[in-house]
């Protein structure tokens, strides 16, 4: 059993592995309604924390495997009775509770440990405290392991060494993952995370009256659908920049007359930023109105539909930009950072035909779900050299936070020979890296590990 609460979900889902296959039992998410704050209020999601995660729990209760006849004394299967007189059902007790422990919301952090520890002194089973970045990492194995169990087959799921793009409304990340407790972080933002900058520039692009409609904060998803009503046909015509050059040339849009320079045109360092690009839109909104002279409710639907595209494109290629810069560093012999731009020229051939080390680009996080996005890291290795990258992201449903990630990163690192000690606490910041200063995923001194 496992419970994923960092932010404003309350997400509680059961996940069985059987050798290479797995299967979700139950998954069931409960998103705080934070609308009228026009994004996530944390009382609001206490609250809702509070009303959804122990009836999240009891009804997944029922959906626990049943357990197998006991023959004799044989106690190695626990049975939780589930149900009320006469109808309770024998089911079986989970192997060990996994659950969020950082980072993320103190508050929201707390209310799902709080509730996982109180199972796991009652049912006498581990504790499996879950990095929610690690979890997002590992969700394309969950989805190989799911496909295998649905055909009946075994399939090969995604290996060791991968580079992977984290993308959310908290986070930015650009990791070569080489083991399960071993992620490097190669870049992050400077300022805020994609998500972050996608949700507020949907506030100025989408009309009022769309926002008002809103069901749901997740505004950035909400622009995908506006900007690109048809879906990838919106997107047919688009070409990716081939050469470093086109890449860094400025565009400027020849009906709206909008410019955006793409961040770090300047330098190849990997690292990414978003906010000069959000006040360059709201600037640009803000001229356009006077220039036209007329309200925000007026605004042309034409030009926040071509606005909400050249934003995301801008975002994406800036993405896929560092990924490229990335993948190849990489694949630079041992020493080449030493060369001169003189022995650089003179190895070009060579370095071009050295295979890449790194076979596989994962995509996750909530933004991992945006199709554009997707589309554009995809033509973008396509034409600078990296056709033989495999791009793999998990189904949509499990980009965004879910309780069935937390559950599979908590069953590989328990095969790992990791637990969570009792005492352990909500971390707010907890970097994946193990160079980092709190030493990444191990560095809390309250893991149990393997003898």
């Amino acid at each position: 059993m496992t419970m994923g609460v960092s932010i404003d979900d309350s997400s509680v889902s059961i996940v069985e592995k059987h050798g290479s296959s797995a299967t979700v039992h139950f998954l069931e998410n409960v998103t705080a309604d934070s609308r009228e704050y026009k994004g996530i209020h944390p009382i609001v999601a206490l609250d809702s924390h509070q009303e959804n995660l122990a009836k999240l729990v009891h009804k997944s209760l029922r959906h626990l495997p049943p357990a197998p006849k006991q023959e004799g004394n044989d106690k190695s299967v626990y049975l939780l009775p589930v149900g009320d007189q006469p109808s309770v059902v024998r089911r079986r007790k989970p192997d060990f509770i996994s659950v969020t422990r950082g980072p993320g919301m103190l508050s929201s952090l707390s209310t799902g440990l709080n509730t996982a520890k109180g199972l796991s002194v009652a049912w006498q089973v581990p504790l499996v405290g879950v990095h929610h970045m690690q979890a997002h990492l590992l969700t394309p194995r969950l989805a190989v392991a799911l496909e295998a169990q649905k055909h009946a087959a075994s399939a090969r799921g995604v290996e060791f060494p991968f580079l992977s793009i984290l993308v959310s409304g908290g986070h930015t990340l650009l990791v070569h993952s080489k083991g399960l407790v071993d992620h490097q972080i190669l870049g992050s933002t400077a300022d805020i995370a994609i998500g972050d900058a996608l949700d507020k520039i949907a506030r100025v692009v989408l009309p009022p009256s769309y926002l008002e409609k809103s069901k749901t904060t997740m505004y950035g998803k909400a622009l995908e659908a506006f900007v690109f009503p048809n879906g990838k046909a919106d997107y047919t015509n688009y070409k990716p920049p081939s050469t470093r050059g086109e890449e860094i040339e400025k565009y400027e849009d020849p009906k709206w007359n909008w410019t955006f320079t793409m961040p770090y045109s300047e330098t190849t360092t990997v690292a990414f930023s978003f906010a000069g690009l959000l006040s360059t839109a709201h600037k640009q909104v803000e001229i356009s109105k006077v220039k036209w002279g007329c309200a925000e409710d007026d605004f042309p639907h034409d030009a926040r539909v071509a606005l909400g595209r050249e934003f995301m494109r801008v975002c994406f290629e800036h993405l896929a930009s560092r990924t490229v810069i990335a993948l190849r560093n990489l694949k630079q012999p041992a020493g080449s950072e030493n060369w001169s731009k003189k022995e650089r020229r003179k190895n070009q051939k060579m370095l071009a035909q050295l295979d890449n080390p790194v076979k596989t680009l994962v995509i996750s996080g909530g933004v991992a779900a945006n199709q554009f996005l997707r589309h554009v890291l995809r033509s973008f290795l396509d034409v600078r050299g990296f056709r033989d990258v495999e791009i793999v992201a998990p189904p949509m449903y499990l980009c965004t936070d879910n309780a069935a990630m937390i559950g599979w990163t908590g069953i590989e690192m328990y095969e790992a020979g990791w637990t969570t000690d009792l005492k352990c606490r909500a971390t707010r910041k907890w970097s994946l890296d193990p160079n980092a200063d709190d030493g990444g995923i191990l560095g809390p001194n309250d893991w149990v590990g393997p003898t």
